[in-house]
């Protein structure tokens, strides 16, 4: 039998060859990737570097300030510098196109995706950034939380002071509204007496349709409500408010029981040494409940 030995010496040397062929593709590619601001400059000699004198081998620098010396020490101020320089510039970058995302939606998709933020969140976002503030701050957005917390019915309305003032107003009138109910349902007389502005133009009538006008009438009008009604609990439906300067007014139906009907009620405030007095109050039965 014959045998046919080969000789390993040629197969090593091929798989050398290609081996340091594949090393120097991969070098070639990373180097066409690399930015040129980040590839030093070559040196050939110590006259070519900006260095007062040129770097020895051990790294050793002569006739230099010690700036110098780390400017050869690193291959070269120049090169040191530009490699600065790139690396900042690419960061400016990624945060610039990081931060300009929600500048580059569509003002549309914006307000579309903050109106599903309720009030204490889209303040909240107006907190974290400048972008956010600005995006969080935007009128279109507020007037698309406004109709979706309270109305529709004010689309035409062009707030003097933009949307998101227009917003926090009206919801400081609806807590305040709130609070004349909790009132009632507590019969405390002496908050009563305090939410009520002090003057002779005020008027009240209940749901008898009994007509009292001046402070000190409403109040014992009040009074009166209290001892006689005992503590029943309503529900506050269908709120709608209208804030302007230095007035304001509410319109509701509330329900003693739900299957008696409702009563329309009106509250008008206005607002004097830096809060808000209600001033009229007007409640009464719903004729169509009367006149079926």
């Amino acid at each position: 039998m014959e045998i046919i030995a080969f000789s390993s010496q040629p197969f090593l040397i091929a798989s050398s060859v290609t081996l340091l062929s594949l090393l120097l593709t991969v070098l070639s590619l990373l180097r066409l990737k690399t930015p040129s601001k980040l590839r030093p400059p070559s040196v050939s000699s110590s006259s070519s570097m900006p260095c007062g004198s040129g770097c020895s081998g051990d790294g050793t620098v002569g006739n230099t300030d010690s700036a110098t010396s780390r400017g050869c020490v690193n291959g070269g101020g120049e090169a040191t510098g530009e490699m600065v320089v790139a690396a900042s510039e690419k960061a400016a970058v990624e945060r610039q196109c990081g931060a300009s995302m929600m500048e580059q939606l569509v003002p549309e998709i914006t307000t579309h995706a903050l109106s599903y933020l309720d009030y204490p969140s889209l303040c909240r976002l107006s907190m974290t950034n400048s972008l956010m503030r600005k995006a969080a701050n935007d009128d279109n957005a507020w007037k698309a939380l406004y109709h979706k917390d309270f109305t529709v019915e004010q689309d035409s309305v062009t707030p003097v002071n933009g949307w998101k003032a227009y917003y926090a107003a009206t919801r400081a009138i609806v807590n305040l509204n709130a609070e004349f109910f909790s009132i009632i349902r507590e019969r405390s007389l002496q908050d009563m007496s305090l939410f009520w502005l002090n003057a002779d133009y005020v008027k009240c009538i209940h749901a008898s349709g009994k007509l009292f006008s001046g402070y000190n009438a409403v109040i014992q009008s009040w009074q009166l409500a209290f001892n006689w009604e005992q503590g029943v609990d309503f529900q506050v439906r269908d709120v709608r408010v209208r804030v302007l300067t230095d007035m304001a007014w509410v319109t509701m139906n509330t329900y003693v029981e739900m299957e008696t009907g409702p009563f329309n009620v009106t509250n008008v405030f206005e607002f004097h040494n830096g809060r808000w007095y209600l001033v009229h109050h007007h409640s009464s039965v719903d004729q169509q409940i009367m006149h079926p």
